[in-house]
């Protein structure tokens, strides 16, 4: 039996134009995977109310940032890692000093620009001093002898007379707090990754018929 074994066309061209397709279909899943576990994971922080500006800070980025590759990737990633971390893995608190955690109260108010308000910043903030109570049930305080104003927050008392005058918890003190877990990052990377493949296939078949 003879066979005749022939090549139709340009196969060197064929397999470029595979190879380009190729680039094409794994550079274009890459960003889609990236794109949607970014997508993923801001959803996800807003769901668990943690805010709308902690949720921004999740960004992403498709390697090489120009041009198209068989060996492009995708990174996603917090501009905020140790809050996001915090609370993906509700981590157990302490204070690195040894000491108490001062923990403020709604009458503390708010620090500035975002930051953990602490007693030192409240005292000056305030101009009045806090007291220490130990409480054998339950956290010790942190109390100033003042008032509540009409935003429930402590400041001085006006009054000659004492009227009116109250001891306000400004601080709880705790040994260590307890991070209740409120995010799965892991649980949405790992899904993403396993659509990897699929969104490969599929912009490969799709890049050739088209």
């Amino acid at each position: 039996m003879k066979l005749d074994l022939s090549v139709t066309g340009d196969i060197v061209t064929a397999m470029r134009a595979e190879i380009l397709a190729g680039e094409k279909a794994v550079t274009t899943a890459m960003r889609a995977a990236g794109n949607g576990l970014k997508s993923d994971w801001r959803a996800q922080i807003t769901r668990a109310r943690l805010g709308q500006r902690l949720s921004n800070t999740i960004r992403s980025k498709t390697y090489p940032a120009a041009g198209e590759s068989l060996e492009a990737a995708a990174l996603v990633w917090s501009k905020a890692p140790q809050i996001i971390g915090a609370h993906d893995t509700g981590p157990l608190i302490r204070s690195k000093d040894g000491f108490w955690l001062a923990i403020p109260t709604s009458a503390a108010g708010k620090g500035t620009r975002g930051k953990t308000l602490t007693p030192g910043d409240w005292e000056r903030r305030r101009g009045l001093r806090l007291r220490f109570i130990y409480r054998r049930n339950g956290p010790s305080l942190l109390v100033a002898d003042g008032r509540l104003n009409s935003r429930g927050l402590g400041v001085a008392s006006r009054s000659k007379t004492g009227r009116g005058r109250s001891t306000v918890p400004i601080f709880l003190l705790v040994p260590q707090v307890k991070l209740a877990k409120r995010l799965d990052l892991v649980r949405d990377a790992e899904r993403a990754k396993a659509a990897v493949p699929g969104l490969i296939v599929a912009r490969w078949v799709d890049g050739k018929l088209g």
